[in-house]
């Protein structure tokens, strides 16, 4: 008889910055469940990028990327994706392939199927950080511009003018538009208008399509969970409902020192849409990423030089992956639907430096996507709750799963694990892991467990333990 061995992983992520006296006593119950873990690791842009010198398609299939989103693609450059590059000229006949310059967005999209990820195309422009704005402007022929959509729509979908059969399901309606003016020298006035005409033009066209935006980054300010929102946001959401507007999903960006501010906001944005009427409107996080300090000053000509570097260096470094864990392992308990980190490629922002060699942040998500190897989520329970997030997982055959622990920010912290109800738990072989200053995600220690034995480990912030636990016969 061929011996059976069955596995455990378990994903843990702890912050807060608290010390216990007694330690964290951390128990998994094999024996319950707890619904799905959900595949909310989303990117922005895709494998290729800086003029193809950087091919990164064999990282995104490690990390089974669930959906790209497009937008700054190749930033700063913008000779893809936005409609000013793929539809040149406003006034050419939207009804005509060779109104078109598909051939650099072909191949960038091409790159994208090539991982298996599926594509959130952004209709619009990419940001414009110049003194001189060159594309962020109202289209003076909205009903033109919608035209052009269909134009893109068909040749993604349909392989209209040598196009392909992609099945792209998300299409969103600009970025930003009230982030001004980078994103947009228009009213919101004439945002809605164009968002309207878009929405309704595309839905008549492909009724199963999913239309959306406003891809807002400012939504609003929290008071005591619920959502006061922007004079934007409160008039967007005016317009879809009073005119029947298409609106299957509603997109927003948070860049944030707090991990776990996502889920907060999340579930008041819910709520807001709900009272809206729109309640089967879809909830994406389309852009998310650690902000070290809650400052933006670095990223323009005032912090350039060493500043920037330490500010990009914590972003990718061993605070950003712990901050990525935390915030996957957190968003599971809100309702967004689709949520995509900006960004995967090698931008500064992004999982990967410019030489395409891998940041802790991309470990980070490698261990995540471990997680949804055992997607059945676990019953966890704490001595101290309230304080980690904590996420344990196993596969539905009941001989794997998982247990991650991330740290964000405090004082080293002793943890003890106690594994109930796991199949065969004498003899099971363990193995652990560490994403930190120093490791990896590398393995560092391994041995075996008896019946009622737990794993005691320290852990230091900021920094993520893995444990697999692989069961005895």
């Amino acid at each position: 008889m061929p011996k059976t061995i069955a596995c455990l992983i378990v994903v843990l992520v702890l912050g807060g910055g608290i010390v216990w006296a007694a330690g964290l006593e951390l128990e998994v119950d094999c024996a319950r469940q707890a619904g799905r873990i959900r595949p909310l690791h989303g990117l922005n842009d895709g494998p290729v990028n800086f003029g193809e010198t950087v091919d990164l398609t064999a990282y995104y299939r490690q990390l089974d990327v669930p959906l790209v989103r497009l937008h700054d693609c190749e930033w700063p450059a913008g000779d893809l994706v936005d409609m000013h590059a793929v539809f040149p000229d406003p006034a050419a006949d939207p009804t005509l392939g060779e109104s078109y310059c598909f051939a650099r967005t072909d191949d960038y999209l091409q790159a994208i199927v090539a991982t298996g990820a599926g594509i959130v195309y952004r209709l619009g422009e990419s940001i414009e950080m110049t003194r001189r704005k060159y594309y962020v402007h109202p289209p003076e022929d909205v009903s033109a511009w919608s035209q052009a959509c269909l134009g893109i729509i068909r040749h993604y979908n349909e392989g209209w003018s040598d196009g392909f059969q992609y099945g792209i399901r998300y299409w969103e309606i600009w970025n930003e538009p009230e982030n001004r003016p980078n994103m947009w020298s228009g009213t919101n006035q004439q945002y809605y208008r164009l968002y309207a005409t878009a929405a309704r033009t595309i839905k008549a066209a492909f009724p199963d399509l999913r239309v959306g935006g406003p891809s807002v980054g400012a939504t609003g300010e929290l008071v005591d969970g619920k959502l006061i929102p922007t004079d934007f946001v409160t008039g967007f959401l005016d317009v879809c409902r009073s005119g029947d507007v298409p609106l299957d999903f509603f997109s927003w960006h948070t860049y944030s020192g707090d991990p776990y501010v996502f889920r907060l906001k999340a579930r008041a944005l819910r709520a807001l849409l709900d009272s809206y009427g729109f309640t089967k409107t879809e909830l994406h996080l389309n852009e998310w990423n650690y902000l070290p300090d809650d400052d933006w000053t670095p990223m323009g000509p005032a912090g350039q030089g060493a500043r920037r570097r330490q500010w990009y260096d914590r972003m990718g470094g061993a605070a950003g992956a712990a901050f990525v864990v935390c915030t996957l392992i957190d968003l599971q308990d809100s309702p967004v639907d689709v949520a995509n980190y900006y960004r995967g490629d090698s931008n500064p922002f992004g999982l990967f430096d410019r030489h395409a060699t891998p940041k802790k942040t991309f470990y980070a998500m490698k261990a995540f996507r471990m997680l949804l190897d055992c997607p059945q989520r676990l019953v966890t329970v704490m001595n101290r709750p309230g304080q980690p997030a904590v996420c344990a997982g196993m596969n539905p055959e009941a001989n794997e799963a998982i247990v991650l622990i991330g740290y964000f920010d405090g004082a080293d912290q002793q943890i003890r694990l106690h594994i109930r109800n796991f199949p065969r738990l004498a003899g099971t072989a363990w193995q652990l892991y560490r994403l930190d200053g120093r490791y990896d995600l590398e393995q560092v220690r391994s041995g075996r467990l008896d019946d009622g034995a737990a794993l005691d480990e320290t852990i230091q912030a900021p920094g993520v333990l893995l444990w697999r636990l692989r069961a005895g016969q």
